[in-house]
């Protein structure tokens, strides 16, 4: 039996909400191994000046303890 833990993070990117999740994904797998899934719970964006300025995402990430 695996024992999973969920754990939450926020990332941005300039480029898009995809490189923001990307970002996000690479960042925990600094310090997490066994990375199952990532899940987008949330998306948003910066608007300024009528343009999209960066993107935003809050993503749970889900790994298994070993």
């Amino acid at each position: 039996m695996a024992v999973l833990k969920v754990i939450e993070i926020l990332a941005s990117s300039p480029v898009s909400w995809e490189e923001a999740t990307a970002s996000a994904v690479n960042v925990a797998a600094r310090t997490v191994k066994e990375i199952r899934s990532v899940y987008v719970k949330e998306q948003s964006a910066v608007v300024v000046k009528n343009k999209i300025t960066e993107y935003r995402v809050n993503v749970k990430i889900t790994f298994e303890v070993v």
